[in-house]
């Protein structure tokens, strides 16, 4: 069976994966993009933007396996845009463009359904309302053989991993404190003992933990 994998999640060393006051202007709330410095200098980052460059260390060896072997993604909502309750415009297709990185289906989970959106590079977002094990089974079944990618944000990685349906978990310790926004551990006591645990440091700052099933 594939695998459900999470890639490239940072958090603070508070343990929050995102920031408070989420707005068009601001994805990651009152954290900017301090959570996400790391990337952004990687050549994998600016490989996707469509630029040269890009630093080639242990950061970036990390960051490129966010794609190897997926067939679909699922993200929540919030990863998907700004929006909550019913969808004020249907319009809006997600931060990233008419071309969006992912280049699979990909499953975004929200309580108020819309049609499915096709966007260019192959990447169509389908809005499920359903219990995680069934968005799963329809994500499984998308990615035709190949691993699901658990995208995030933190509240449904978090949601997943309570569930105990994820395979792989590379989460990014970034060394600042945010005091508020979306944690990721809360209600996963114990979380290691389903795992084998790898860390990483690298001369960024930032700490790689891999927890992956044995």
């Amino acid at each position: 069976m594939s695998r459900v994998r999470v890639h490239n999640l940072s958090i603070s060393l508070d343990g929050f994966g995102t920031g408070e006051g989420q707005s068009l202007d601001a994805p990651f709330g009152h954290a900017g993009v301090r959570l996400h410095d790391w990337f952004f200098q990687t050549r994998t980052f600016r490989s996707m933007q469509g630029q040269d460059g890009g630093e080639t260390g242990a950061d970036d060896a990390f960051a490129a396996r966010w794609n190897e072997g997926v067939g679909a993604e699922i993200m929540g909502r919030n990863k998907f845009g700004p929006q909550r309750g019913p969808w004020q415009d249907e319009e809006w297709n997600g931060w990233w463009g008419e071309n969006p990185p992912f280049h699979t289906p990909v499953f975004v989970l929200t309580h108020h359904p819309r049609p499915s959106v096709s966007m260019q590079g192959g990447t169509t977002f389908h809005f499920v309302d359903a219990p995680l094990p069934e968005a799963l089974r329809q994500a499984r079944e998308a990615a035709d053989g190949l691993d699901v990618r658990l995208g995030g944000g933190p509240s449904t990685v978090r949601a997943f991993l309570r569930e105990d349906l994820v395979d792989h978990l590379h989460i990014v310790v970034v060394p600042i404190v945010l005091g508020r926004g979306e944690r990721l551990w809360d209600g996963n006591e114990g979380l290691e003992q389903r795992f084998r645990v790898e860390t990483v440091t690298t001369p960024s700052g930032v700490t790689h933990l891999t927890f992956t099933r044995p």
